[in-house]
């Protein structure tokens, strides 16, 4: 976990969105955004040794928080704006929070998504009812792309994050959190272009200044860590936090966070996945992995948080069921539960009912069985057996492996 020395100011002058737009845009939002819970966590909070309350933007109808800045800046177009139709660029959440009330308010819309978007994002917002366009290697050239698109036709564009109107939608969070825990000492908040974490810090700084706002980006896009910065780390990759894979953050976002957030966090790619498969574990719900970035930052560096009362903004739920797969099983064999073995046995019957009868013992299970005897270097009388197995953890592992070495069957985990 990477920080960033700073103290954040309290100041609020200047700002294109002030706390009182952001009441406006909960008055705007009520009744057509849920006000999601905001729980308490007891065992993530025994895990990490701070009190921690999660706010479940992942079930908003869409499965984002990104339905409150959409909708604010839809609301706020005139007749005949709405008559013109509106185009966004998106990797997902924002399409989908813009097509959703776009098509409740009667606007055509359009949505400009880059190459590599989750399938089910795509089709969730078709299913909205917007045309979507799928160009673009980056966030950045899809938002060309839309941009020249929308001009051409006369439509209006909806910026994901560097809008007044959507910022001051994604500061309802803040509101809706300290309306249900006043007491809460630190905001963990993923950064994407910036607009969910401006709002929230201008809405919060504004009710309680004393409160600490950390941001989360992923190691492989640290574009808002770099602009506050003054760094030059790279932003490339994919990253399991494709909501929050931005190369260039928002002008008026960057000055925000400049200005009111305390610490940006880094977190890498293992510490997502982990964050990711303990909710569904501890908390039975599904989250994005730039939904899980907050609780990855605190289970990097727990000693950061300690004693602290802290909310976590689970912002979105939109990942495919084959990542999600994926992930749990990667996790499985981090925690020494899933492991694969090779073992080099003599090529006769009755040698595998051998080692199976072995693991049996040891109380492991076989999940997978593979026999390699052409692409080996072994000789022709010997075949590589490769085992997939399910220890109870690491420790249980050890113990197997012990049992196979003493049998005399050399045994490795690859």
């Amino acid at each position: 976990m990477a920080h960033l020395s700073q103290t954040a100011s309290t100041d609020l002058a200047g700002f294109p969105v002030v706390p009182a737009d952001i009441h406006a845009a909960a008055d705007t939002i009520r009744g057509a955004v849920v006000e999601t819970p905001c729980g308490y966590s007891r065992t993530l909070s025994s895990i990490c040794g701070c009190d921690i309350w999660l706010k479940f933007e992942n079930l908003q109808f869409t499965s984002s928080f990104k339905e409150r800045g959409a909708l604010n800046r839809l609301t706020a177009l005139s007749a005949e704006e709405r008559a013109r139709g509106v185009i966004a660029m998106s990797a997902g959440n924002h399409a989908q929070g813009v097509a959703y009330h776009a098509k409740r308010l009667g606007i055509p819309a359009t949505i400009v998504m880059p190459v590599g978007t989750p399938m089910v994002k795509v089709e969730n917002t078709r299913h909205h009812g917007a045309d979507v366009v799928v160009t673009g290697a980056t966030l950045e050239e899809a938002a060309a792309f839309a941009r020249s698109y929308g001009e051409d036709r006369g439509m209006i564009f909806v910026h994901p994050y560097d809008d007044p109107l959507v910022i001051a939608g994604q500061g309802t969070v803040g509101l809706e959190m300290l309306k249900a825990v006043p007491e809460l000492d630190t905001l963990v908040v993923p950064i994407g272009g910036g607009g969910l974490i401006s709002g929230i810090a201008i809405a919060a700084k504004s009710l309680k200044p004393s409160l600490r706002i950390v941001g989360v980006e992923a190691w492989l896009y640290p574009s808002m860590y770099n602009a506050i910065h003054g760094g030059n780390l790279p932003a490339r990759g994919d990253t399991l936090a494709e909501g929050i894979a931005v190369k260039s953050p928002g002008k008026i976002t960057t000055e925000i966070v400049r200005r009111l957030v305390d610490d940006i966090a880094l977190v890498n790619e293992a510490e997502l996945e982990r964050a990711v498969a303990t909710l569904i574990s501890i908390e039975k719900t599904v989250v994005e992995g730039a939904g899980a970035a907050g609780l990855a930052a605190l289970m990097s560096d727990p000693t950061r948080f300690a004693g602290e009362k802290v909310g976590l903004i689970l912002s979105g739920g939109n990942i495919d069921t084959r990542l999600i797969a994926s992930v749990l099983t990667r996790e499985l064999a981090r925690e020494g539960r899933l492991t694969q073995l090779s073992l080099d046995i003599p090529d006769r019957p009755g040698q595998l009912a051998a080692v199976a009868a072995l693991l049996a013992e040891a109380g492991a299970n076989i999940i997978e069985v593979s026999h390699q005897r052409t692409f080996s270097d072994l000789p022709a009388k010997a075949t590589l057996l490769q085992l997939v197995i399910e220890t109870r953890d690491s420790a249980h592992l050890d113990e197997v492996m012990a049992r196979l070495s003493a049998s005399g069957l050399s045994a490795r985990c690859t």
